[in-house]
């Protein structure tokens, strides 16, 4: 039984990892975030430790010896940085940091896009953001524009829509606002 405890949680703690690294890069390239959110993620790393620290029984070679004590610093290292990207989120979210501003629908239902007005205060500027909806929590940020706090939106037709007067193609993937 320890074998298996220390392979799965080895196998848990790399398809976490995986996970967090492609929403650390969709987050930065804006492209589909199809990650679960990050105390998801957390919770499966603590899994993957938890596991790890029972898959110490098995002492069969050095490849099992060699992968729980990898397993029980990689699964370390990824929730201490889940659980600061939780709290920093947590943090920065509670303090109004982010608004939610409305939620529009496209003609023909196929579009859903989240608009959000954001604040860094003192040290940094404001603005609008809009983030298309995916299946399941699969998000992609399609808009943003800075110094400014209202948005208007108008769809051209089922896949185009006008917003603050900048026209997007939806079918084509279009944003505004990310180098």
């Amino acid at each position: 039984m320890e074998e298996r405890y220390n392979l799965w949680s080895f196998n848990l703690i790399i398809v976490c990892i995986g996970l967090a690294a492609y929403s650390f890069y969709s987050n930065i390239v804006h492209t589909w975030q199809i990650t679960p959110p990050n105390y998801i993620l957390l919770i499966i790393s603590l899994l993957a430790f938890t596991l790890g620290i029972f898959g110490f029984k098995d002492k069969r070679n050095w490849r099992t010896k060699t992968r729980s004590w990898l397993t029980i610093i990689l699964s370390s290292l990824t929730s201490i940085a889940l659980f600061l990207a939780v709290l920093f989120t947590f943090f920065f979210s509670s303090m109004g940091a982010n608004e939610h501003i409305k939620t529009v629908n496209s003609p023909d239902d196929n579009y859903t896009i989240d608009f959000y007005r954001w604040d860094q205060g003192a040290t940094g500027t404001f603005g609008v953001r809009g983030e298309l909806n995916g299946p399941l929590w699969f998000k992609k940020r399609i808009y943003i524009q800075r110094r400014t706090e209202e948005v208007n939106i108008e769809w051209k037709s089922n896949d185009i829509v006008s917003i603050n007067n900048h026209i997007l193609n939806l079918n084509k993937g279009d944003t505004y606002g990310y180098q």
